[in-house]
C-alpha cells in the first residue's frame, strides 16, 4: 500500500509541477499561428514537387539505362 500512496503522491506533484511550467510558457497568437501554418503547407507542397521531380527524373534514367 506504501508503493501505492507513493506513485499517487508522485504523480500528482508531476501533474502540479506540468501545470506551473505551462503558465511560464509564451503561446503564439492566432496570426502567428496562421502565418506559421502556412509556412509549413508551402514548405511541404515545395519538397513533395521536388522529390517527385527527382523520383520521376532519376526513374527514367534508370529505365533508358536497363534498355
Amino acid at each position: 500500500m506504501n508503493k501505492l500512496g507513493q506513485f499517487i503522491s508522485g504523480t500528482r506533484t508531476f501533474v502540479s509541477e506540468v501545470q506551473v511550467e505551462l503558465k511560464k510558457c509564451t503561446w503564439p497568437t492566432r496570426s502567428e499561428l496562421l502565418e506559421s501554418t502556412i509556412v509549413v503547407i508551402v514548405a511541404s507542397a515545395i519538397l513533395a514537387v521536388v522529390v517527385s521531380l527527382s523520383d520521376v527524373i532519376l526513374n527514367t534514367f534508370v529505365r533508358v539505362i536497363i534498355r
